[in-house]
């Protein structure tokens, strides 16, 4: 489907504060993929492992994972693993008896007993610490625990899911995570693309978010142009999806789309991918090309806000043409004309009417 006329979703519509499906998932083939594969391993009573970079949305497929399950009428339990100190963290899991250490004046339940006929969590389980690594293979295998402090065992009903943005191979080699867990916990394991391997969803999630954050600071931004959109597909996204939440937010705040294009004068690290020729070779002259284009967009952008987005002028200012200039636009990917201020919009002129003329 096209980019430029993205859906409308009503997230209203959509209990537990969950965006709805054909948002989170998309039209790419890659969160296609991962939905196939949850809709065969929901039902199954097995471990699932979610993989990602930070910022995929792990938590949010793991709650759909759990609507779709057996489970999902009992609770949804998270395990923040590195939020919750080592020392405290076994109780917070297990629970613990009146006695069972200084300051524990009345028994408690652990989160594993809190899931109980639901679905256990656990965020970033590579953060665990080892010996609770140990103690949560016991329980996995067995499928019984007990308190601190206690000495009836308890049993564990609840679906496991875990998630880590971690490469888990690579913490096995280093001695950072028990070989024997990871078996165990990934007997089904889902990988979440990142934001920039998924980049035709990007126009569904943006008006998605613009319609949420709409609605939480009782704004009326208005939808994205087909540039600013065209531009939002062209960024890498470090930060995946919670980056462009914190744009989306910012734009509806703001009110402008000049929020996007100033995010690419910031002075951060350029990165660019290469490929080696079967020969072996690395295309020097297609990389200096990038480089050269990339420094380009951002001059012409500068110059275009200093003056106030007049084409004639800026062209003046760069010493070029005034066609060349619409041409280096165009293929840079900025907006042909100045970005839509929200001010003007409620002020009740078109958005054309805030251009400066050429």
């Amino acid at each position: 489907m096209s980019s430029t006329a993205p859906l409308k979703p009503d997230a209203s519509a959509h209990p537990g504060g969950l965006p709805p499906e054909h948002v989170y998932f998309g039209p790419s083939m890659a969160m296609q993929a991962v939905r196939q594969k949850l809709e065969r391993a929901a039902g199954l009573n097995v471990p699932i492992l979610i993989l990602g970079e930070s910022g995929t949305g792990k938590e949010i497929l793991a709650h759909f994972i759990h609507s779709r399950s057996p489970w999902r009428d009992g609770p949804f339990v998270k395990v923040n693993c590195p939020a919750i100190p080592g020392t405290l963290l076994e109780s917070e899991l297990f629970g613990f008896q009146k006695g069972a250490f200084t300051g524990a004046n009345a028994a408690k339940p652990g989160r594993m007993e809190m899931a109980q006929g639901g679905t256990l969590f656990m965020d970033e389980i590579a953060e665990l610490d080892a010996s609770l690594q140990a103690k949560l293979l016991h329980v996995l295998q067995d499928g019984h625990f007990t308190r601190i402090g206690d000495h009836e065992e308890r049993r564990m009903d609840a679906r496991v899911i875990c998630a880590t943005n971690r490469q888990l191979q690579r913490e096995i080699e280093n001695g950072g995570f028990r070989s024997d867990l990871f078996y165990r916990i990934n007997v089904i394991s889902i990988s979440l693309p990142a934001l920039r391997e998924r980049r035709e969803d990007i126009p569904y999630l943006a008006e998605y978010l613009r319609q949420h954050f709409n609605r939480r600071f009782q704004r009326e931004a208005v939808p994205l142009s087909k540039e600013t959109l065209h531009l939002l597909q062209q960024r890498d996204w470090p930060g995946n999806v919670r980056e462009l939440e914190n744009c989306m937010a910012r734009y509806v705040v703001l009110g402008t789309e000049e929020t996007f294009y100033a995010d690419r004068t910031e002075k951060t690290p350029v990165r660019f991918a290469y490929e080696t020729t079967p020969e072996g070779n690395i295309p020097l002259k297609r990389i200096s090309q990038q480089v050269t284009r990339r420094m380009e967009r951002d001059v012409i952008l500068k110059v275009l806000q200093a003056n106030h987005w007049n084409r004639r002028k800026t062209a003046e200012v760069l010493k070029i043409s005034y066609r060349a200039l619409l041409y280096k636009v165009r293929q840079a990917g900025l907006p042909a004309k100045r970005p839509r201020r929200k001010v003007e919009t409620e002020a009740g002129f078109a958005p054309e009417s805030s251009i400066q003329a050429d």
